[in-house]
């Protein structure tokens, strides 16, 4: 027999129910929150309550027709997935009652589903079940594999405040970076790079010059640049570079924000040649060596004070999530961004 709690009939989930044309449409626009009856299990399933879920600005992307990203895009009609952490609350299945799981069903209240489709959260060494919702993967293999960040290393960080950068810059501490140099775009999160996260420098990039910040911060220049936003601070970064200067490329921010040229920034060639820049695109795959090369060092880490988890939680339930994205585009939000779903 099931172990069975105390359960609802009925159950809520966010849908696509458009498509997203263009930039200037805000996700929430194109999403509905909608009612449906709660699944029964089937042997070998449970039954999972959403605690937390997590919000990233690539769901954006996510909601085109044809995003041309190396992850399903998000289908109408259903719901959207994502990053989730919540609870066993009935098993049909050796997994029991009362686990704390994570998983890719965000997005709704519960999930139904294989119980070897969730993984156990480490809840006995990390302060709080939610800090496996970061993008430290993506953040660790940029930095080690792809960068090769080394010690004595400058390495210059855009988007540093978001949920991959604000990671990306506390590894290259680690791994004995001499200076780690971010952008953001608020004096408050500049304030938070090098106050809270421990980065030597950071930038305005709305009110000040990258380019001029960079040659005053860098002056034997850049050996890594890890970029996820594009645009001028791409081309900032070229200028900046010493020679043989590693461009680990994420992200391109900026034309995700603000449309247009910007996420297809200039490259001046001729200073990239002589300056035999390495410019390294890539994708992460969250493959297992990928996962556990990440997992080995971050809990450590973290006990040891080299890094802590930059994370914003936002109350409201799952109701909220739309809004959250909306904001998270418009950079209201630091670090990794949770939407806690227990309103209580």
């Amino acid at each position: 027999m099931p172990n069975i709690t105390a359960l609802a009939t009925t159950t809520e989930e966010i849908v696509l129910n458009q498509y997203r044309t263009n930039h200037t449409i805000s996700p929430s626009h194109c999403l509905t929150m909608q009612t449906i009856e709660a699944a029964r299990l089937e042997p070998g399933q449970v039954r999972v309550r959403n605690d937390f879920i997590q919000i990233t600005a690539v769901m954006a992307d996510l909601m085109t027709e044809h995003p041309g990203l190396p992850m399903p895009p998000y289908a109408l009609g259903t719901p959207l997935w994502g990053g989730a952490v919540g609870t066993v609350t009935e098993s049909a299945a050796d997994l029991p009652v009362g686990s704390v799981v994570t998983h890719m069903s965000g997005w709704r209240e519960e999930t139904v589903a294989a119980a070897e489709t969730f993984w156990p959260v480490p809840i006995e060494v990390l302060p709080g079940a939610e800090y496996v919702l970061n993008q430290g993967v993506t953040a660790y293999h940029g930095i080690v594999d792809i960068a090769q960040v080394r010690e004595g290393d400058v390495v210059f960080v855009s988007g540093a405040a978001g949920g991959v950068g604000s990671l990306a810059g506390q590894i290259a501490k680690a791994l004995g970076a001499k200076t780690v140099i971010g952008s953001a775009g608020s004096d408050d999160k500049v304030a938070y790079l090098v106050d809270e996260l421990g980065f030597d420098a950071a930038v305005n990039y709305r009110t000040e010059s990258i380019a001029s910040r960079l040659q005053e911060l860098a002056p034997e220049g850049i050996d890594v640049f890890f970029d996820t936003v594009g645009g001028d601070q791409f081309e900032a970064a070229v200028q900046a570079a010493a020679p043989g200067a590693r461009f680990a490329l994420c992200g391109a921010l900026a034309g995700q924000i603000d449309g247009g040229d910007a996420g297809s920034p200039r490259l001046d060639i001729m200073t990239a040649i002589v300056k035999q820049i390495e410019i390294r695109p890539f994708s992460t795959f969250h493959t297992p060596h990928q996962i556990q090369a990440w997992n080995q060092h971050y809990g450590l880490w973290l006990s040891e004070g080299k890094i802590v988890f930059p994370h914003t939680i936002v109350n409201g339930g799952l109701e909220a999530a739309p809004a959250v994205l909306d904001g998270l585009l418009l950079g209201k939000f630091r670090g990794n961004v949770i939407v806690r779903l227990d309103r209580e």
